[in-house]
């Protein structure tokens, strides 16, 4: 109920401050899956929930509920807050339990945003792609073009979704966690390429 009641408030002053398109809604799937973001701004989340109808699950790091705009948004919409610092298991427990019931998880698998501008994307951390592999669960793959600004359009592009299948029933050691690891950042700059595909689509429409 919290959730549309913040859709609601939300939806006419952010998409006037943040005008938002997302391309590729068909690629996700019904049921459970783990959507996975670049991460440029606190705001990544807040505009890919206003276009959506689903009720996600959000990892989010616990320094956010001091945050009183972002802590109490993220609190409410039903945040799982993690300790970066250690092995969170609680966390990591209600992750695979919000899972094994059927529901989205939106994680940023680099673990914090990406705050140089000449990289395109950070490392990827080994949490997300354990959980992934020990639920059998699919990733969706999800692209923020730019980092958000005032009265600027924001692109988000949502690749198709894929599953870490190679790995499962596997020792989840360094090793094979790194490779997993390596599987996601391809299939996240895969998405980024998207863009490439709607400008090349929109050119052809037009001509």
């Amino acid at each position: 109920m919290f959730l549309w009641i913040v859709r609601i408030l939300l939806w006419i002053p952010l998409s006037i401050i943040h005008p938002t398109f997302i391309y590729g809604r068909k690629n996700r799937p019904k049921g459970k899956a783990i959507i996975c973001s670049n991460h440029r701004s606190n705001w990544d989340i807040v505009l890919y929930l206003l276009h959506t109808k689903e009720c996600v699950k959000i990892l989010a790091k616990k320094e956010l509920k001091n945050n009183k705009l972002f802590g109490f948004i993220l609190k409410h919409l039903g945040a799982i807050f993690i300790d970066r610092e250690g092995n969170d298991i609680n966390a990591i427990k209600e992750c695979m339990k919000a899972l094994k019931e059927g529901k989205k998880l939106f994680v940023f698998p680099e673990g914090t945003r990406l705050k140089d501008e000449s990289k395109v994307l950070g490392e990827i951390k080994s949490g997300m792609s354990m959980i992934a592999i020990k639920t059998k669960t699919p990733i969706i793959p999800i692209w923020h073009e730019r980092k958000p600004k005032a009265f600027r359009r924001s692109n988000i592009y949502i690749g198709s979704p894929f599953e870490l299948d190679e790995f499962y029933g596997k020792k989840l050691d360094e090793e094979t966690l790194n490779s997993a690891n390596q599987v996601v950042r391809e299939k996240m700059l895969e998405v980024r390429n998207l863009k490439k595909e709607v400008k090349n689509i929109k050119k052809n429409a037009v001509s």
